[in-house]
């Protein structure tokens, strides 16, 4: 009888190590998820906002190309800057008229 009460006991301990695990595992998964500074929450937002600002850089980068290429086209000639001007900022002479059309 006493074998079978000593089985019993190592079957009980054996059940409570096993929930001893399982509650430790369960709070460490909810400390890493919600409760420390890095948790999986913060490193998702994190992760978000990189991949908006990889996108802004890109959008960025595309205009800084685009106004290099204006800028190599104006500095050409005084003919250039002069048509820029009056295209962009309706510049004249003095004894200049400008009609603006309007297309709808």
């Amino acid at each position: 009888m006493k074998r079978t009460n000593n089985i019993n006991l190592k079957g009980k301990s054996y059940k409570l190590r096993n929930k001893v695990y399982f509650f430790a595992v369960l709070v460490f998964i909810i400390w890493i998820c919600f409760l420390d500074d890095n948790n999986l929450w913060k490193q998702h937002k994190l992760s978000y906002k990189i991949e908006q600002l990889k996108k802004e850089e890109l959008y960025f980068q595309e205009k800084i190309e685009k106004d290099m290429q204006g800028i190599e086209e104006l500095t050409g000639s005084k003919e250039r800057i002069e048509k820029y001007a009056r295209e962009k900022y309706l510049m004249k002479n003095k004894d200049e008229d400008i009609f603006i059309i309007i297309d709808k």
